[in-house]
């Protein structure tokens, strides 16, 4: 494990700090003390009781807070102060936000950082920032430009909570002996009354549009047990109320919308730096005409129609050549059945740590987002002859499926695992012709000569 370094920030710090023992499960849910005062704040803790549900309230806990200058963390915290807990605040910082420095006058992370700090000083709440340079190359950027290059879609955002957050993290900070890690996600965490021996759900939150349980659904039961999630319980419109009330510094921050840890750094800047660029053709599915060129396969995905730069579209697209470097375009994606249906999944993970019982009728996730597919499933050996891979079955086809992608299954509102896109088994692809493929296998593109003048598509047609 890499060199961990802590930044701290206010006097108090270590006063937040437990001695070491030798189990780091969290023990029981004690009753709060007698006296405990609430932590001071522009509204009295009766106010706040119909918010409180998810923050374990009536109990003195000790809470990892992870803030990352945003709302939603901000808004747990405070929420976690006013159900009378004991936080410190832990700010992740990168060696990749470090790496992009010079493509601003200003540290992108320096920004998160001043608004962390600013939201911890309302109320006396020490911050640290923890460093996990090494663990988050190895574990999540590594990893990443391994699956853009075999032209493979990872999903960044499952990696960093289930290898960063609550992994790599929680190891940094074992010896502080805190009871439970908190954060700003969408979900629920379902802790039973013996909360050593008995499994913790994962619930979806009740904001279903905002909902989490996706990029947390490769959890361990370990993992889990350690986690609250003060905004399980509220809407997206709540806690934008709430930061209002409590006045935050940040109460009129816009929401991220970037990838795990990537802050202000775009995907194309990071896909270039850490891939590099190699120019290739872009074809016509339906005619192999040339239609211009691209800077590497593994800038696209299946489905995409941003970034294509070309006239007369919208163009999308929907097949890549791996091999030659070669980017297949169509205006027709969704005129083509393309049968995505039947698909296997690896890497399966459940979060009880053990295989379910009932597996014919679930639901299932193949992104992030409110829609759910109905689905069955059956197990199978994969091919180490160890480790189990799923067949699963939904009731239509979905055409934006992606091998690398995460498969979330339910049953009901709870999540109880996931795994990882292998292939689409009755998938016949987009219809790319002939001559396509042979121009894409062409060795010296440059014969090509200048790209086609792209034709108007004609009016009433399907996209």
């Amino acid at each position: 494990m890499s060199l961990l370094v802590f930044s701290f920030y206010l006097v108090s710090a270590y006063s937040m700090l437990w001695p070491p023992s030798s189990s780091h499960s969290p023990p029981p849910l004690s009753p709060a003390p007698p006296g405990l005062s609430d932590p001071p704040g522009p509204a009295s803790r009766g106010d706040l009781d119909p918010y409180l549900s998810c923050s374990a309230p009536g109990r003195r806990l000790r809470i990892a807070v992870l803030l990352s200058g945003g709302v939603d963390s901000s808004v747990a915290l405070r929420l976690l102060r006013a159900a009378g807990h004991s936080c410190t605040a832990f700010y992740l910082k990168i060696w990749f936000q470090e790496d992009f420095e010079n493509f601003w006058s200003e540290c992108p992370w320096e920004e998160d950082l001043k608004y962390a700090q600013a939201v911890c000083e309302q109320v006396n709440v020490p911050l640290e920032v923890v460093h996990l340079t090494d663990e988050y190359w190895k574990n999540v950027v590594s990893y990443i430009i391994e699956e853009y290059r075999s032209g493979r879609t990872p999903n960044p955002d499952v990696l960093c909570n289930t290898r960063i957050k609550f992994g790599a993290f929680v190891d940094a900070i074992s010896s502080m002996e805190f009871d439970f890690i908190a954060s700003g996600h969408y979900a629920k965490v379902v802790h039973s009354s013996n909360h050593i021996d008995n499994a913790s759900e994962l619930n979806l939150s009740e904001d279903m549009v905002k909902d989490q349980t996706y990029f947390l659904s490769h959890l361990s039961q370990a993992q889990l047990k350690r986690l609250i999630f003060p905004l399980g319980c509220i809407s997206k419109d709540e806690v934008r109320k709430l930061a209002a009330r409590f006045d935050l510094p940040n109460k009129d921050r816009k929401d991220s919308q970037g990838i795990c840890f990537l802050g202000k750094i775009k995907f194309s800047e990071f896909v270039a730096r850490h891939i590099g660029e190699m120019e290739g053709v872009i074809l016509e599915a339906e005619t192999g005409d040339f239609l211009g060129s691209h800077r590497g396969f593994w800038f696209y995905t299946i489905g995409q129609r941003q970034g294509l730069r070309l006239p007369g579209g919208p163009w999308y697209v929907v097949e890549k050549d791996t091999k030659y470097n070669v980017v297949f375009v169509s205006r027709n994606y969704f005129s083509v059945d393309k049968r995505r249906r039947l698909f296997r999944v690896g890497s399966l993970k459940w979060l009880t740590g053990a295989r379910p019982t009932e597996i014919s009728q679930l639901r299932c996730k193949v992104r992030h987002g409110p829609g759910f597919y109905n689905c069955s499933l059956s197990l199978e050996l994969g091919e180490n002859g160890q480790e189990d891979v799923a067949l699963v079955q939904l009731p239509k086809d979905d055409q934006g499926l992606a091998a690398g992608q995460f498969a979330a299954f339910y049953q009901d509102r709870t999540c109880i695992g996931s795994g990882v896109i292998l292939e689409s088994l009755n998938d016949q692809g987009f219809p790319v012709c002939q001559k396509a493929l042979e121009i894409a296998r062409m060795e010296d593109k440059s014969k090509l000569g200048t790209p086609v003048k792209i034709k108007a598509k004609p009016e009433g047609t399907v996209g």
